[in-house]
């Protein structure tokens, strides 16, 4: 009877799983035939396909599955994100034998573990060879003046090397990017230009003072309007304004100051502060602004980006692309390169900043990748604000995922090793989280007195990580910190 019972719970396991073998079949086919207009680089075309069946697969709550699976020695597809038909696959062709059916068969080693060479590939197209996550290292422009800082952060081991088109201009850019070239002689490092995008922020303050839980905060589009309110600040991109309505949130300073709107005006907007630090926020000139819970009808590419492209193009191998939401904003860029036809071009990497960005991911991705070489860059400091720093570790997780799947490297990005690189220092947290960085193909670091400590703390974090895990899976070498011989 009991071997029965365990036929019978095996037949229906088996069926469960080709009827979701099906399924994904049937409607990943469906949603890449719909992004096949987009994909021009057979090299992508293969993982986009793989990218439409993982939506398809993750609309399941798959747990229930996964617990009789891992109970039977079973894949339990936690780790399906590379391969989603090849690991159904496997699971059927497992299962199939144990019921003595029809033998189907197992995928090859070469399809298994194609997707994961692939992502292996784009990263080194995008980022240079290495072997595990590479180092992404955000200049300070003292580097235009002293080659010595460029030869010290290759030395650390920096892998390329970002320019933040926020600050300074095409002089100290070129002389930032000379002294890198001339630094990383032996081993050519690529050079990512990231132009700022609108720039939402406040421009002029009435005067710079302290706001408290409880203060007015007047948003207004031009200087000197007409409000009998203490505290008044001029927008740099006032046309952000139009879309906000009562009771939306407003955050400054990457979430230091939260607002509510009160009331709104034809070119004013009255706020009322429901959050600051417990000594009160100083209002001040370059703050930026977040409106989690507006929609921003902003093009992503402002006047002086389309300056600073000309630049990038000529003298840049990775363009960053800021405030990419939808995929019309893809297809602005993508319009600006066909106009200019770059020859020296890599690639590009879409910053995830905005709410908006996360929901679009998969077109943003196919889009892109599907004309060029691609990479995702996760803004941690501007998602924690847009989604809530309870949802940022949720979100950050589930990123990585679909990049996975869709074979594109990810930048784990915003206050890497912060407290070290800007004090000398660490924090145990910080360690923690340049762990989970790991898994991710790129890191990024922001610029810091002892960035270049940074980089070597951040290496070697890195290179012993790298023997312990890929992905989410876990590498089982041997452990011996136990033995005595280990310390």
């Amino acid at each position: 009877m009991q071997r029965s019972n365990e036929r019978a719970h095996l037949e229906h396991l088996y069926q469960r799983i080709s009827a979701l073998r099906a399924q994904v079949e049937q409607e990943g086919a469906a949603q890449y035939r719909r992004w096949q207009p987009y994909l021009k680089r057979p090299f992508f075309a293969r993982s986009a396909r793989n990218l439409a069946d993982y939506l398809v697969l993750r609309k399941h709550d798959l747990r229930p599955l996964q617990r009789e699976l891992a109970r039977l020695g079973l894949s339990s597809l936690g780790r399906a994100e590379s391969r989603v038909r090849e690991n159904l696959d496997a699971v059927l062709a497992t299962l199939g034998r144990v019921l003595g059916l029809e033998e189907l068969p197992y995928p090859t080693p070469e399809d298994f573990f194609a997707r994961e060479a692939q992502l292996e590939a784009a990263t080194e197209e995008l980022f240079g060879p290495g072997a595990g996550p590479r180092i992404l290292v955000t200049l300070p422009e003292e580097v235009a003046a002293d080659p010595t800082l460029a030869s010290g952060l290759v030395a650390a081991g920096m892998d390329a090397a970002r320019i933040n088109c926020g600050h300074g201009d095409p002089v100290i850019w070129g002389a930032m990017i000379a002294q890198v070239r001339q630094a990383a002689q032996a081993q050519p490092i690529p050079i990512l230009m990231d132009l700022s995008g609108p720039r939402l922020r406040i421009e002029r303050v009435q005067a710079e003072r302290r706001l408290f839980v409880g203060d007015p905060l007047l948003l207004i589009t031009q200087p000197a309007f007409d409000e009998p309110c203490p505290f008044q600040a001029t927008v740099g991109l006032p046309e952000a304004l139009s879309g906000l309505q009562l009771g939306h949130r407003v955050f400054l300073d990457e979430g230091k100051l939260e607002a509510r709107v009160e009331r709104v005006e034809p070119q004013a907007v009255l706020l009322r502060v429901v959050s600051t630090p417990p000594k009160g926020f100083k209002l001040q000139p370059e703050k930026g602004l977040n409106l989690p819970d507006t929609p921003l009808a902003i093009g992503p590419l402002s006047a002086k980006d389309l300056q600073d492209l000309e630049f990038a193009l000529q003298n840049a191998d990775l363009l960053g692309y800021s405030f990419v939401q939808r995929p019309e904003d893809v297809e602005r860029l993508l319009l600006e390169l066909e106009a200019r036809r770059p020859s020296r071009l890599r690639g590009l990497v879409l910053k995830i900043e905005t709410r908006q960005a996360v929901s679009n991911l998969p077109e943003l991705m196919v889009r892109a990748a599907g004309r060029w070489p691609t990479a995702i860059m996760i803004a941690r400091g501007d998602l924690a604000v847009e989604l809530g720093y309870e949802r940022l570790a949720e979100m950050q997780e589930e990123i990585l995922w679909l990049a996975e799947a869709a074979s594109v490297p990810v930048i784990w990005a915003t206050q890497v090793l912060d407290r070290l690189v800007r004090k000398g220092t660490p924090s145990r947290a910080e360690v923690s989280d340049a762990v989970l960085a790991a898994r991710a193909e790129c890191v990024m670091l922001n610029k810091g007195p002892y960035l270049e400590q940074g980089i070597r703390v951040l290496s070697e974090v890195l290179r012993r990580m790298q023997d312990h895990q890929y992905k989410k899976t876990p590498k089982m070498r041997p452990l011996k910190a136990w033995a005595k011989s280990a310390w």
